[in-house]
């Protein structure tokens, strides 16, 4: 189980316990000077698009769906920070897209200031609504990419996500996230269940409703389920909800394995074929590898201290972790196989949750100052380690978007825990839940495949 400042760990007949922490002695969080690297907001450029109406071809779409679709487009690229909306204002050029032949003035949409054009036409087809897809580069007054987008004709919000992130790919070259996921832990009903939201706040609902106590969501790379640890009156264990049934069985895995120890804090490697977990051998709290089909694990660490919280690099081949065996929580990072390990964090007396950036450069965590938790980036060989949020409220559980770009986590800093989105340097926090209950623990899902 992961590592925070609520809850240790105490084992009792062989089999891992989870306690509150204000049950227990606390662990000391004074550090020394805190070595920082300075971040200026406003720093980053985000290009410029000026949205068009689309053309309507064909039978009538309608100037709702139209207009729609539109918002939606906007919405995705504000969401995304690189690639923003330009204002209806500052137009100098047309709003309705051109139809077939007529020129474009890129020397009136330079003067706008929009570095592209996102146009097309739009068309009935049966129950659904296609979006033939134009994005044009200003400056080179030529497509950079075009491309079809079918949606449900009243469901447009997914089809404007996804024209968003095609926006962004085409301008910046990684593709955006406003079409991906998040899943997360509430108890606003009463029980602990799993939720997913679209990545922007919106479409929040359950995934789960079993009633059982639930922790740590965690997307297969796939994006098709989600695997969690489940506490359902014997030792924890993983079970698994589904996308997709028929591909997917959903319900309790790895049963065998570990037969009678509690299993916690499975994380996917990059394939999806193995996991890395954690269960109580020998009095202690290790880590393991397991390969989904089969039950046969492989030990990792081997210390009679607590190592808890595994994470895999983007490429599969290290895992970075939480253990106090320097006599207080701190990152360690070892190969897949368990070898060349090697301490991570000197600075801070209570580091955990980390996760490693889908471009390998940075890996997020949580630490304690002054009682309280803040988000930290340490770079994997160490050299550079620095805040990224601080507030006088905890911020904890940082998960990465696919793209590298921003950074969901948990925080209570309005009272109780919510979720919220940030750039990966601070900017643009977003607070996406506002339900009553916890909101703790999001897991940023993959890109569809």
């Amino acid at each position: 189980m992961q590592l925070s400042k609520r809850f240790l760990f105490v084992l009792l007949g062989g089999v891992l316990l989870v306690v509150p922490q204000g049950i227990a002695n606390d662990l000391s969080d004074e550090q020394g000077p805190l070595p920082t690297l300075e971040i200026t907001p406003g720093g980053a450029r985000s290009f410029r698009a000026a949205v068009l109406r689309f053309r309507e071809v064909g039978a009538p779409v309608g100037e709702e769906r139209i207009e729609a679709l539109r918002d939606e487009i906007e919405r995705g690229l504000t969401f995304s920070s690189e690639v923003l909306p330009l204002a209806h204002a500052a137009y100098l050029g047309p709003e309705q897209s051109p139809g077939e032949g007529e020129r474009i003035d890129c020397d009136a949409w330079k003067q706008s200031g929009a570095d592209t054009l996102v146009l097309g036409e739009v068309r009935r087809e049966a129950a659904q609504l296609r979006a033939d897809l134009r994005i044009f580069d200003v400056a080179r007054c030529s497509d950079l990419k075009t491309g079809t987008v079918l949606a449900d004709r009243n469901k447009l919000a997914p089809a404007g996500r996804t024209i968003a992130d095609e926006v962004v790919e085409a301008v910046t070259g990684i593709r955006g996230v406003s079409a991906t996921e998040i899943a997360f832990l509430s108890d606003r009903t009463g029980d602990r269940e799993i939720y997913v939201m679209s990545a922007d706040g919106r479409d929040q609902r359950p995934a789960s409703a079993s009633g059982t106590l639930k922790m740590f969501p965690e997307w297969t790379p796939d994006g098709r389920a989600i695997l969690f640890t489940n506490y359902d009156g014997g030792p924890p264990g993983f079970t698994i909800i589904s996308r997709s049934p028929k591909e997917i069985q959903a319900g309790p895995i790895l049963r065998s394995l570990l037969e009678g120890l509690p299993k916690y804090r499975g994380r996917f490697d990059p394939s999806g074929e193995e996991l890395a977990m954690v269960s109580s051998v020998d009095g202690a709290a290790e880590i393991f590898r397991v390969r989904r089909k089969d039950s046969e694990p492989r030990r990792l660490t081997n210390h009679p201290a607590i190592d808890i919280s595994p994470s895999w690099s983007p490429d599969g081949r290290q895992i970075v972790f939480c253990s106090d065996r320097s006599g207080a929580p701190q990152l360690y990072i070892m190969d897949r196989d368990g070898g060349n390990l090697r301490r991570l964090t000197y600075t801070g007396a209570y580091n955990a949750s980390p996760v490693w950036s889908p471009d390998g450069k940075w890996i997020a965590y949580e630490t304690r100052v002054r009682g309280q938790f803040d988000i930290w980036l340490i770079d994997p060989s160490g050299q550079v380690n620095f805040p990224i949020v601080q507030h006088a409220r905890s911020d904890e559980a940082p998960s990465w978007s696919p793209d590298g770009r921003k950074i969901a986590f948990s925080s209570s800093r309005r009272g109780r825990f919510d979720i919220y989105v940030m750039d990966w340097n601070g900017e643009n926090l977003q607070r996406m839940t506002m339900r009553a209950g916890k909101n703790i623990q999001p897991d940023w899902g993959p890109r569809a495949r």
